[in-house]
């Protein structure tokens, strides 16, 4: 598992992998600049998911965050992006 203060990535090219399967067109093309972006993005959105997990499970007076938590936090988490 990783540090508190290690920063942790998506690598580029499961992201433009990722963002290219949803294209119905072969000439659609992905900017540089669009991968890092998405990069950026699904980092902020997994941390977010987890601290809104540990929090969720904190409330139910658990000491372990399980999948139940997950599922608890996502609509709101889903409305919120």
């Amino acid at each position: 598992m990783a540090e508190k203060d290690e920063d942790v990535e998506f690598k580029k090219e499961m992201v433009r992998k990722l963002l290219s399967s949803f294209f119905t067109e072969d000439k659609t093309k992905i900017s540089g600049d669009a991968v890092l972006l998405m990069a950026e993005m699904l980092k902020v959105f997994v941390q977010e998911a987890a601290v809104r997990s540990i929090k969720q499970a904190g409330s139910e007076d658990c000491d372990t965050v399980d999948i139940e938590h997950f599922e608890k936090i996502l609509p709101q988490l889903f409305l919120d992006f």
